[in-house]
């Protein structure tokens, strides 16, 4: 099924214009000297688009004039384009302030047309935009519906219904000619498509045709789709000085918003994201505040990404209020495939462990939540450090290291801290009851460069039939009856 959605931004915020305002300031943004944008207290004040700058003057004198920025409106454009990537990789830029997204191959993975729209429109919302949907079998039908309001139509035969009620001054062609039209009495696209094609191209030129035929599927639609740079940066200026990190999540939210399409567009999963913090400029400048998350699974989705950035957030003291806010994605790898298996994990997946790590790290602090990492060393309680859970650990084959010949040697689950020395009777080591050796010893003699330990391990069993992990001391005499013994595990 091919079908496109059309976004229209018909005005965007007012923040976009003049980031720095404030929504308890009279606020006007002008173009060629004419309003284009206000603030509610300039509209309640009687401020209207298109009203001269010196009429709005007159009712407010006080107010704060701004110029229209045509450059920061291309950069919320291509923002909000960057972040709808994560619906579809064929998205363009088109005329009057549209984007054009063919979803014919995402309906499935989305859950039909409505649940998609439903989706676009929350990504909106996020990003902080609004804009008129339209949803058609053909680009230019969809961008029809865009401009004059909004709507759907899945079928061909319902979008040709509703594009003949248009108006023909929603045509850019037809907008030099529009006095002409209303001269004849052909007011709707309707009427306009029954006019004769011969006369039509020649009084209007072939733009006008070329536009009815694309909005009604008559011809192919080629359109340059927008290419997502090789790397990601994406930077953001705060309507004014943030002294609490908690007013810094909307910003932040926008920002993973276009790290998830980006990372959607080229197929990559993010191990490391560095947010910003950017302080005043000029004389009081100082370096910005830099969060970094290192992830332990690498992800796309942008809600555990705000998850942790929230969690950062919330320990982290302000030295200055921030202005601005900029995300980075310094270190990403190929999105991995999805887990093939039929049934679940028990207890969770193991990619859901990851991220509860993830969370207590963010929470807590990396060198709070631990991880043991194997080291090369022969003395058991030194064959092991703690590390942080952030660093990868990749331990080695310990039967790869033995010849073929050579059995694994048993090693208890509950090494002591600190071994405990035993008392003999009957001639036998004594933990409860006498402990019998059941294994052939393994002698240690490891330490030289620190203190020389020489013991010979043995597992032992007692009474109870629980297994015991001992080893004996050899003296530097060589006489055995000298020897102590010390349990120094438990077998489970």
């Amino acid at each position: 099924m091919r079908l496109w959605i059309a976004l229209h931004l018909p005005r965007l915020p007012l923040e976009v214009f003049c980031p720095r305002w404030s929504a308890d300031q009279c606020t006007v943004v002008l173009e060629q000297e004419r309003v284009v944008a206000m603030s509610a207290l300039a509209q309640q004040a009687g401020v209207q688009a298109g009203m001269r700058r010196g009429g709005a003057l007159m009712l407010l004198p006080h107010a704060q004039f701004q110029q229209r920025a045509p450059q920061l409106e291309l950069e919320a454009q291509q923002a909000v384009a960057l972040a709808l990537l994560q619906f579809t990789p064929q998205l363009a830029l088109v005329e009057e302030a549209t984007l054009l997204l063919d979803v014919g191959a995402s309906l499935r993975l989305f859950g039909g047309p409505l649940a998609l729209c439903r989706r676009v429109r929350s990504s909106l919302r996020a990003l902080g935009f609004s804009a008129t949907l339209g949803c058609a079998p053909t680009a230019r039908g969809a961008w029809l519906l865009a401009r004059s309001g909004g709507g759907r139509a899945l079928k061909m035969a319902s979008l040709l219904g509703r594009i003949d009620g248009l108006h023909v001054s929603v045509l850019p062609p037809a907008r030099p000619y529009l006095a002409w039209l209303e001269g004849i009495g052909c007011l709707t696209l309707g009427q306009l498509r029954q006019l004769p094609r011969p006369g039509l191209q020649r009084r209007c030129g072939r733009a006008l045709l070329d536009m009815l035929d694309d909005a009604a599927g008559m011809r192919p639609e080629l359109y340059q789709w927008l290419q997502p740079p090789a790397s990601f940066r994406a930077r953001i200026e705060l309507f004014d000085r943030v002294e609490q990190t908690s007013a810094l999540l909307f910003g932040v939210q926008r920002l993973l918003q276009q790290l998830t399409g980006w990372l959607t567009a080229h197929q990559f999963a993010v191990e490391r994201v560095r947010l910003l913090l950017e302080h005043e400029r000029g004389r009081q400048a100082g370096p910005p505040t830099v969060i970094e998350v290192v992830l332990a699974e690498p992800t796309w989705r942008d809600v555990h990404l705000l998850r942790l950035l929230k969690e950062r957030l919330g320990r982290q003291e302000l030295d200055a209020p921030v202005i601005g806010l900029c995300l980075e994605a310094p270190q990403v790898q190929p999105m991995a495939p999805p887990s093939e298996s039929l049934f679940p994990e028990p207890g969770g997946s193991k990619e859901d462990w990851q991220r509860l790590l993830e969370v207590l790290t963010a929470r807590l602090g990396a060198e709070n939540v631990l991880q043991a990492a194997p080291l090369a060393d022969y003395r058991p309680e030194h064959a092991n450090q703690w590390v942080s859970v952030q660093q990868k650990i990749r331990a080695p084959d310990a039967r790869a290291q033995l010849p073929p010949d050579v059995p694994a040697l048993p090693r208890p689950a509950w090494l002591l801290a600190q071994p405990i020395a035993l008392l003999m009777r009957e001639h036998r080591p004594y933990y409860g009851s006498p402990l019998k050796i059941i294994s052939a010893g393994e002698r240690i003699e490891a330490g030289w460069w620190q203190s020389l330990q020489t013991r010979d391990y043995f597992m032992a069993e007692g009474a109870d039939h629980a297994h015991y992990w001992l080893y004996r001391e050899r003296p530097s005499g060589g006489d055995p009856a000298q020897a102590r013994w010390y349990l120094h595990g438990f077998f489970a």
